[in-house]
């Protein structure tokens, strides 16, 4: 018995309402290039439409002329999508909840998560989306999931309740160790200042 392993979302299907409303949501206010459009091949009565949402991966809706939007909230339960979050620069992050509100996008501002800061708000059908930027760059040669990952464990060990910004700068300051060599012997943290400069300012 083996695994079957992946190496990334290939892509994420909605459920779409008419054309136009998918076109209007996802390239004219999530930014997300409407890159091709083709029957949905098992569904003679729907359109399959095709969005690009920063990475080259894809966002497809499937669209039909005959449904409505309909902005109730999608439900929740087991077995249901909570939410989809997509990656946005500092830059970005900072001007969502000014663009939602030019809107009348209802949101919830910007929420911090520790080791990232996220925005909530809905889509015009009722599904709960994120847009995250994280705190952090990871080394060169590693991956944010790899920060992560040694942020947890050093979390854990010291018994602290989430990841902050202590447990991320010490993440990447260990991989950087493990994946970068050094002509010195010692890397233990050093205080080269003899004379302590004066207070800034």
């Amino acid at each position: 018995m083996k695994k079957i392993q992946t190496q990334g979302v290939h892509h994420i299907t909605m459920i779409g309402a008419d054309r136009q409303t998918s076109i209007d949501f996802w390239e004219g206010v999530m930014g997300m290039p409407f890159l091709f459009e083709q029957p949905n091949l098992d569904v003679a009565t729907e359109s399959h439409l095709y969005f690009d949402p920063g990475d080259g991966r894809l966002i497809t809706v499937f669209t039909n002329e005959e449904r409505r939007p309909d902005p109730t909230r999608n439900p929740e339960g087991v077995g249901n999508l909570h939410h989809i979050a997509f990656t946005v620069s500092r830059a970005t992050f900072t001007q969502i909840a000014k663009r939602l509100g030019e809107r009348g996008i209802s949101n919830t501002g910007e929420v911090d998560r520790g080791f990232m800061d996220s925005i909530y708000f809905r889509d015009p059908l009722g599904q709960l989306l994120e847009c995250a930027c994280y705190k952090f760059e990871p080394p060169a040669g590693s991956t944010h999931a790899q920060v992560l990952f040694e942020a947890h464990k050093l979390r854990v060990e010291r018994g602290d309740r989430n990841i902050t910004d202590e447990h991320l700068a010490d993440a990447i300051e260990l991989l950087t160790h493990r994946h970068q060599g050094s002509l010195s012997t010692d890397l233990a943290p050093k205080d080269p200042y003899t004379e302590k400069p004066p207070v800034w300012g």
